[in-house]
């Protein structure tokens, strides 16, 4: 499905649209032109009458939050009797495309980092009254694959319409927490007072939902599950196992354990427990991690079953075996890498094994 606009169309003499880009549960959106400013955006346009019912009052939502880390909301429209929103066009992958679809999980570094920046959009959103509610990996944008150049917490106002249908489908029972395309992607991520008490739903639940993304992304789990099996565990809230590899190299093992600990404390099950937003920002402040750009290359040599290089369009890279994170790559096999003078040979720390062949 493509939505119901065509290229060339243009929203409230001012929007071009150049080309239909996605659709979620609640909109369609599009690449447009303002043929004021030049600038190019998204512009989104509900799916169906519940949408369109919730949209303006989303968008007033949405205005609101002002960050580096938040997709900014430029404009609303309301022409011939269809809505629109403008915001910020961010040229990227959301969260699960960009770093879950070639590698199972994040090192620690790079976890830190996501976990850093993606508090302190929620902390922006709270301090201007707004809360999430659907917060998830496909809510946030990621710009420059692994590298993060930027990161952005998006669908502020979106989320409050999610609102409503994750209602219905909570109060709706079993049925409805399948059939919901929000609720699917929403559950794994879900605080148990969302299920429990779904209309007393604050803040907190938007740090549970940042501690179970980080979990995923640490481990290359979900915390609870998915799908129905899920609820009465997410409900229990009980701590979830934490997989050997995350702590089994002293290299990384500081870390990796600050890390998984903090995404525990942000799924406490008693909401008044948990850190704020600007609680768990302070917190990520005092990681130490690099912000280091990322590579991607093939594992070529490793002798004497100790070190080895990396071949990549950064050159080659040499590599100890204490500086993999995660299952030990073969010869030939794909890798992602961080890259550091060495004093020769650039030196690659971390290198993590990627599960398919580079793009």
């Amino acid at each position: 499905m493509t939505g119901t606009l065509s290229p060339n169309d243009v929203i409230g003499g001012r929007y071009k649209i150049e080309h239909y880009l996605a659709e979620g549960g609640m909109q369609f959106v599009y690449v447009a032109s303002d043929n004021v400013t030049g600038r190019v955006v998204a512009l989104k346009t509900p799916k169906n009458r519940s949408a369109e019912k919730r949209f303006h009052r989303s968008a007033v939502v949405a205005a609101k939050v002002n960050h580096p880390n938040v997709a900014k909301t430029l404009d609303y429209i309301n022409a011939n009797g269809q809505q629109f929103l403008i915001e910020e066009l961010i040229v990227g992958k959301d969260l699960k495309a960009a770093l879950l679809e070639d590698s199972l999980f994040l090192d620690p570094y790079l976890a830190a980092k996501v976990f850093h920046h993606v508090a302190k959009g929620v902390a922006a959103a709270h301090h201007a009254g707004v809360v999430h509610r659907d917060l998830k990996p496909t809510n946030i944008m990621v710009v420059g694959d692994y590298s993060l150049l930027e990161l952005k917490v998006t669908d502020f106002g979106i989320a409050k319409m999610a609102e409503d249908e994750l209602l219905e489908a909570v109060e709706g029972g079993d049925a409805s927490l399948t059939t919901s395309q929000t609720a699917v992607g929403a559950l794994p991520y879900m605080a148990p007072e969302a299920i429990d008490t779904p209309r007393d739903v604050g803040a907190p639940a938007d740090i549970w939902s940042i501690g179970a993304m980080m979990y995923h992304l640490l481990t290359g789990e979900y915390p609870f599950g998915q799908g129905l099996r899920a609820v009465p565990k997410i409900v229990a809230a009980q701590k979830p196992s934490v997989p050997a590899f995350l702590t089994a190299n002293p290299q990384f093992s500081p870390l990796a354990t600050e890390l998984i600990n903090l995404a525990f404390i942000c799924m406490t099950k008693d909401s008044k427990q948990r850190p704020t937003a600007d609680e768990l920002v302070s917190m990520c402040s005092e990681l130490c991690y690099s912000s280091a750009s990322r590579y991607r290359g093939k594992i070529g040599d490793f002798v004497f079953g100790a070190y080895g290089h990396i071949s990549s369009s950064a050159g080659r890279v040499f590599f100890h075996k204490e500086c993999v994170y995660g299952e030990f790559p073969q010869i030939g096999e794909d890798v992602l890498f961080a890259k550091y003078d060495g004093g020769g040979s650039p030196r690659a720390l971390p290198v993590v094994k990627l599960r398919i062949a580079p793009k």
